[in-house]
């Protein structure tokens, strides 16, 4: 006689594995189409995806060659630094190879520069160059740096760092793994900006102003820091250098930074103080530079980073 309990049982593992089927094939055309957008329309992944195959390629020169630069950054240096430019002007004293992804910091760039030293980037000096603010944060980027930039092991590094919960560890790991876990965020917002009329003049309206910690703690977060990035860089053959772009209203951070890395044996680099610059300088976002704040500072940095490179000290910490 068949068991009432079994039989009972076959509809509902029929439905729990047609439901796990019709996920399935939800997920794989999530991904599908994310992978498709990313490559398809997304700038800053074929910007910083060709910039980083570049990286990957950069080796040591050879004697009388001009000194090979890896070159990392958010924002800052994207908009403040007219790469084309700088090149053309110390063309005969060293070659850039520049990686710059907006709103990334300390943890993104000490994982990042980790992974790309093991996949043989060999440059013989590193420019990191963030900003303060940046460079103290206790987070990394949500999205494209997981994916770009980590591989498993930086996840659960980066999450041992942030002590982060099981929770945002798995959302970490997600967004290494998933390219559309990874540019959901992105996704949702060019949503947003097609569909609500002038929705970026509302984002841009919201301006978090960033807090530092107080001085003795600055300083101590500051050179440990530096600590870490200078034997990674050391530990593959690389000088590493600070540089340190102009924000308003930014000197006695700068100045901070620039004492903690002369404690560490560190070169940091401030071609313009930031007190020199006025507001037309600026862009309406009053934190990047426009273009002819950009103009000047690619100019002094085309003017000292030569001498850094050159192991003179003349331009350390030069304002």
């Amino acid at each position: 006689m068949p068991s009432f309990t079994s039989s009972s049982k076959s509809p509902a593992l029929v439905y729990a594995r047609a439901l796990l089927g019709i996920c399935a094939i939800i997920v794989l055309f999530l991904e599908i189409c994310a992978d498709y957008l990313l490559k398809h329309d997304s700038e800053t992944y074929a910007r910083v995806s060709q910039q980083y195959a570049d990286a990957v390629k950069v080796r040591s020169s050879r004697p009388g060659e001009p000194a090979s630069v890896l070159m990392v950054g958010n924002s800052l240096l994207m908009e403040g630094i007219d790469v084309d430019r700088l090149q053309g002007l110390t063309s005969s004293k060293m070659r850039i190879y520049p990686i710059f992804l907006e709103a990334t910091g300390y943890y993104d760039w000490l994982y990042g520069l980790g992974r790309l030293f093991r996949q043989g980037a060999r440059p013989q000096v590193v420019v990191l160059g963030v900003g303060v603010n940046s460079f103290l944060q206790n987070s990394v980027r949500q999205d494209y740096a997981p994916m770009m930039f980590f591989d498993v092991r930086d996840v659960l590094g980066a999450a041992s760092d942030l002590k982060l919960d099981r929770t945002a560890t798995s959302n970490l790991l997600l967004a290494h793994s998933s390219v559309f876990w990874d540019i959901r965020s992105v996704i949702r917002t060019q949503i947003l900006r097609r569909t609500v009329p002038h929705c970026s003049e509302l984002f841009s309206l919201v301006k978090p102003k960033p807090v530092l910690p107080p001085s003795p703690e600055l300083e101590a977060d500051t050179i440990a820091r530096i600590r870490t990035l200078r034997q990674l860089c050391e530990a593959h053959g690389a000088k590493l250098i600070i540089l340190v772009p102009p924000t308003p209203s930014s000197e006695d951070a700068v100045r901070q930074m620039a004492i903690a890395s002369q404690k560490v044996g560190v070169d940091s680099l401030v071609p313009i103080d930031p007190a020199t610059l006025s507001e037309r300088f600026y862009q309406p976002d009053e934190l990047h530079l426009n273009s002819e704040g950009a103009a000047l500072f690619t100019s002094a940095l085309a003017t000292y980073l030569p001498v850094e490179l050159s192991g003179s000290k003349s331009a350390s910490s030069h304002n």
